[in-house]
């Protein structure tokens, strides 16, 4: 399977799926963290949305769109941030890709474009963590939970401010990413969910 990988630095997503050899490359304005360039377009994700992909996972950037950051939504609408980030979503879910998962914390995708498919925990994927994480699909079905942990704590919440923060904030939790390459990298073209 062809996977593209978008608004991803990290390289968690990415490399699950390249652990069970697919053909995985991720996208971000960053370089990888990993430092592997051979599996990681540095450039705008829309360089890449007309080559022939599979499955399309876009992590687009929250900070003008999630809920948490209500308070500056007035400023965020009069400059014009909130609408390029919201189209943005729209072109990465309209992508001439068969099987698309879009995620994002709780935001004003939800109300602006449509309500999600799914919400997800970390602590369904084997971490004992809360972190909402919204999920809009397109020809995939929901992740079933892989292995439901206690715990339930607020760590990504609570970080402390820092330069680094919202990288820590943006990375996806391996169960989750596991899961992902796990039940979605191993469906058939028959298996995939009428749009």
């Amino acid at each position: 399977m062809r996977v593209l990988v978008a608004c991803e630095f990290s390289g968690v997503v990415r490399d699950a799926f390249l652990a069970r050899d697919h053909c995985a490359m991720s996208c971000d304005l960053l370089p990888s963290e990993t430092g592997d360039s051979d599996f990681h377009y540095q450039g705008d994700v829309r360089d890449l949305l007309s080559w022939r992909w599979d499955l399309l996972i876009a992590h687009p950037p929250c900070t003008h769109l999630s809920v948490s950051g209500a308070r500056h939504f007035a400023a965020k609408q009069a400059s014009g941030v909130q609408q390029e980030a919201l189209a943005f979503v729209q072109l990465l879910l309209d992508a001439p890709i068969p099987m698309i998962a879009l995620e994002n914390p709780v935001s004003i995708i939800s109300s602006r474009i449509r309500k999600p498919d799914q919400i997800i925990q970390p602590w369904q994927f084997g971490h004992g963590e809360t972190k909402a994480t919204c999920l809009w699909l397109k020809g995939l079905p929901k992740l079933v939970p892989t292995n439901i942990v206690e715990g339930r704590e607020a760590r990504v919440h609570r970080m402390p401010p820092g330069p680094d923060r919202w990288k820590e904030r943006s990375r996806t939790f391996q169960g989750i990413a596991a899961a992902m390459a796990d039940q979605w990298g191993s469906l058939a073209p028959e298996q995939q969910v009428a749009a």
